[in-house]
This record gives structure tokens, sequence and C-alpha cells, in this order.
């Protein structure tokens, strides 16, 4: 395989559900590769079903050492042993397999050196569950693949960079599920991947408090005074630069978000939101806390525009460039 002085230059790409959006922004993708940079990859898929699918694309099905020659001139992939089926905007869980398949190998190629950093396309939660698939969703079943490991998600943009401490729960439950450990590890996490994968010699950040004027001091809930401060305080006490529990209201405008470099939210929506909101085709979903690299658009399957040519690839697009940039900084750490 072609590699830098840091290892393989590849990114390994998996095929996401194939009924939604992933065939088309992939192939979308893989056509801006001069105009718009995009860092090569290879796609772990069914060449069959991707031909059905986008029939004029130029495909090379190829081992993941043969993909640095073939990205210029055709998209390269490795063939899964399962096979995708079924039309755009359908998901089916016969698809579970492969998709799964998909995530595994691009894990195994990454975790073994053949690739530089993985990239995923989106998946959809209710098909897997169908077919028995037993992790919450992607992140947690990339932290299983990884031995165990904390996954943090990040949503990472343009102008902010975002990080819930809890994620796929009901709202009503984030009270109960916020704990002090989770708010240190998970900044802790955010600020040492910060520092060996974004660059960055001292992370600064902001954590959000839970509740609406982060409390006003135990006038509207007394999470943030006896979970959410002390975690703040022992995350300074260890060297971190963190402030907090601030109003959530307040941390997201030009100003505010000159000030950190990434913002710890209590929950899902508290981080997505503002991060969606100021740059929904650019931003990139990254995991942290993994031994290896991993992004992934920031956006979901689609599927009620899957097959319809109207898909936009920028976020994908988004997700290669900053895994490749993220591998370099990786490297140039080591």
């Amino acid at each position: 395989m072609e590699r830098g002085a840091a290892g393989p230059t590849l990114l390994a790409l998996t095929a996401g559900d194939p009924s939604g959006i992933g065939p088309e922004i992939t192939v979308a993708a893989w056509r801006s590769r001069q105009r718009q940079a995009v860092p090569p990859f290879y796609l772990l898929g069914d060449p069959d079903f991707l031909r059905a699918r986008v029939p004029d694309v130029p495909l090379a099905v190829i081992q993941p050492q043969e993909a640095a020659a073939a990205f210029a001139e055709a998209l390269p992939l490795v063939p899964l042993r399962a096979r995708f089926t079924g039309a755009p905007g359908r998901p089916d869980t016969a698809n579970a397999a492969g998709i799964v398949e998909s995530i595994e190998r691009a894990v195994a190629d990454v975790t073994d050196g053949r690739a530089a950093a993985l990239v995923t396309c989106p998946i959809a939660k209710k098909p897997l569950y169908d077919a028995g698939f037993a992790y919450p969703g992607h992140t947690e079943f990339l932290g299983h693949l990884a031995g165990g490991a904390r996954a943090v998600m990040m949503l990472a943009g343009p102008d902010l960079r975002a990080v819930p401490v809890t994620v796929h729960v009901a709202l009503a439950e984030v009270p109960r599920l916020l704990t002090r450990d989770d708010i240190v590890e998970t900044a802790a996490i955010t600020a040492r991947d910060l520092r060996d994968r974004f660059g960055i010699a001292r992370p600064r950040l902001a954590i959000a408090g839970l509740n609406p004027h982060a409390g006003e001091n135990g006038a509207m809930g007394r999470e943030d005074e006896e979970i959410v401060r002390p975690a703040v305080e022992e995350l300074v006490a260890g060297g971190i630069d963190a402030r907090g529990p601030l109003p959530a209201d307040t941390m997201f405008h030009p100003r505010a978000r000159a000030t950190y470099d990434a913002a710890i939210c209590m929950y899902h929506d508290q981080a997505l939101i503002p991060a969606k909101a100021l740059a929904f085709d650019e931003t990139v979903n990254v995991t942290l806390g993994l031994p290896f690299i991993r992004t992934s658009p920031d956006h979901g399957t689609a599927f009620d525009i899957a097959g319809q040519g109207v898909a936009r690839p920028d976020s994908l697009i988004a997700a290669l460039k900053m895994a490749r940039a993220m591998a370099d900084s990786n490297g140039a750490a080591r």
C-alpha cells in the first residue's frame, strides 16, 4: 500500500445502509476528488449493488493495497462477503449482515495498518435492531470493536466543536444518568484528543450547565451545583483548562465561541442543535477515545431522498478531509 512518512495514506469508507444516500454521496465524493481535493479512499461494499444503483460509476474491485493506484481513474471497492439488496428509501433487515461486516472489516483495516483512518457512511438503527444488532448505535459498536474503549461523540464544524456527555437517551432520563465521573471522563478524553489529533496544545473547554441559566445557584435544579460544578473543579485540579457550568443559551454566539476549543454539553440536542444550525453541510461526526480515527457525516441515511439524485456529499467530503488531517496530526504527534 502507498504510505507516507506517518503511515498509510488511504482512508477506509464503510458502506452504511445501502437503502439510504450512502451509495450516491460516496460516488459524488469520488467524482469531486480533483475539484475538492478529496483524499484517496476505498469503499467496503457490494460491487453489483453499487453498479445497479449508480450504473455509470467506474469501479475498481480491489484489495486495500491496490486502492491507491486505482483511485485516480475508478472508485476503489473492496468487496464484502455479504451482499446488499433492496430499493432506495426502503431499508431491509437483510442488509444488516453486510452493514456490520463493512464496519468490522474497516476497523480491522485501520487497526492492522492497511488504512490511516475510518470514515463511516450513515446507518439506520431500527433495521439493525430488527436483525438482532445489540448496540445502541454506531459509536457504541465501534467502542466494542476497540476492546471496550469509552467512545465520545464530537460534532466538529468550521465554527464549533460540541460534545454531548449523555447521547442517545430520553431527555427525561438525563438528570438521573448524568454523573460527575461521566462529565470528567468525557471532558478528559476530549482534551486529550484535541491535543493529540487536532494539534491544539492546551485545549480550552466550556462546560455547559444542565438547567436553564446553569441552575441559577440551585434555584432551577440542583444538578449544576451538585454534579456539573464539582466535575469542572476536578478537571481544573487535573490541569485541564475548563470553565463552567455555563448557561447554554449564551455559549454559542460568535464572541463566546472564540473563548473555547470545544463545548462539553450535558445532553444530545444541547450539543447537536447548535452544531448543525451553524454548519449543517460541513459538520463532521468525530468519535474520540478510540485507538483509531473515525469520522462520519453529521446527517443520517435520508431515506426520504435516497435515489433521487439530490443528496449532497458535502458532509462526507468534510469527514474524509478531517480524517486525513487527523491522521496527519496523529502521526506528527508520535
